[in-house]
């Protein structure tokens, strides 16, 4: 006997029907959930489905209804615990209203997240959160928003599109954190980030994400506030595997006037640059002090225990999720929606400056 006569064969709203000796087109309005049909009907259809372990074809679902109780969620880097946590936030909402989540992961490469938001309308998904590779290279999106689709951004704006968007403002938390440094006599003040670039940064340059943007904003006003100007040379983008990172941090930390203190941009680039200084023989604060972006459970494990910005991540996720859903049910948003800030949560990773110690 082949392996295709073999396997069992699917079971069919026609074969719910009969069980339930109802017409097709009764068990179909009954299982989808939709037209009319009396309780009676319906409890002996959902009945025989259950005995007939029946499992209804989505796609064929969502043509009858319009909906295919699917949400589309396109992220940079799912190995980065900011959208891990993020993404819990989104699947957990979307579980408790009956919505399924379909996840796909960028790179944070631009063509990709175009692929990537064409393969979910393919799929008649009921809309779309994304946190977009680029702030500026928005087109797909603009696409989606005036084809009428839900569509929410998480964690980065876009310019010139008028969506929800779920992120926080990077800009007064990274003025306060580079403050605290400067006041603790930090001069040289690396920060190190996967954003992708063209050329090494200099001021005034248009970068893709909003976030960076922000926090380089952010920077500047401190070192501008006491009449210093952030070093170029200082800041690092195209920070990509674990490697380049190490690398990076071996030169911030080996040229002739070093960076005195460090700020990892997320979880994945501290982890490395934590290492990188470690193999130099080096040790945290006494050397170099160290301020990272996202608070994990790790980094309280860590001696000393490390100084972080707190985003709330998983409440992002949820408020998110619960904005699309809205949409996608017609509800207006709430007047007063969430507004969600970061924190400096100083722990022992920050100390005096060599150069400022008495």
């Amino acid at each position: 006997m082949s392996s295709n006569s073999s396997r069992r064969r699917e079971i069919t709203v026609a074969d719910v029907a009969k069980a339930a000796q109802v017409s097709k087109a009764q068990a179909a309005r009954a299982l989808g959930n939709y037209g009319a049909v009396s309780e009676e009907v319906r409890g002996r259809v959902l009945a025989a489905a259950e005995e007939l372990s029946y499992r209804p074809n989505e796609l064929a679902r969502s043509m009858n209804t319009g909906k295919s109780n699917t949400i589309g969620v396109v992220v940079g880097d799912i190995e980065n615990p900011h959208f891990g946590l993020a993404t819990r936030g989104i699947t957990d909402t979307a579980k408790k209203s009956g919505y399924n989540v379909i996840l796909i992961n960028t790179d944070e490469e631009l063509t990709a997240e175009i692929e990537a938001v064409h393969v979910l309308l393919d799929k008649r998904v009921d809309g779309l959160i994304v946190a977009p590779a680029s702030s500026v290279e928005t087109e797909h999106l603009r696409y989606v928003h005036e084809t009428g689709r839900p569509l929410v951004l998480l964690d980065r704006k876009a310019e010139r599109l008028d969506v929800e968007t779920i992120a926080v403002s990077m800009a007064e938390i990274s003025y306060e954190s580079t403050r605290y440094l400067l006041e603790a006599g930090h001069r040289r003040i690396a920060f190190i980030s996967t954003l992708k670039a063209g050329s090494p940064y200099r001021a005034g340059m248009a970068l893709d994400s909003s976030q960076i943007s922000e926090r380089l904003e952010g920077m500047r006003r401190a070192f501008t506030e006491i009449g210093l100007t952030l070093s170029e040379d200082q800041v690092r983008l195209n920070a990509g595997d674990a490697d380049s990172i190490r690398n990076i941090t071996r030169e911030l930390l080996l040229m002739p006037e070093p960076a005195t203190a460090i700020v990892a941009s997320d979880g994945l680039i501290a982890l490395s640059v934590v290492e990188a200084i470690q193999e130099l023989g080096l040790s945290i604060p006494s050397d170099v002090s160290f301020l990272m972006y996202d608070d994990f459970s790790w980094t309280r494990l860590t001696s000393p225990p490390l100084t972080v910005i707190a985003q709330p991540v998983y409440e992002m996720g949820v408020a998110a999720a619960d904005a699309l859903i809205r949409q996608i049910e017609g509800r207006k948003p709430a007047s007063d929606g969430p507004e969600f800030s970061a924190r400096l949560i100083r722990r022992g990773s920050v100390a005096m400056a060599r150069t400022a110690r008495v």
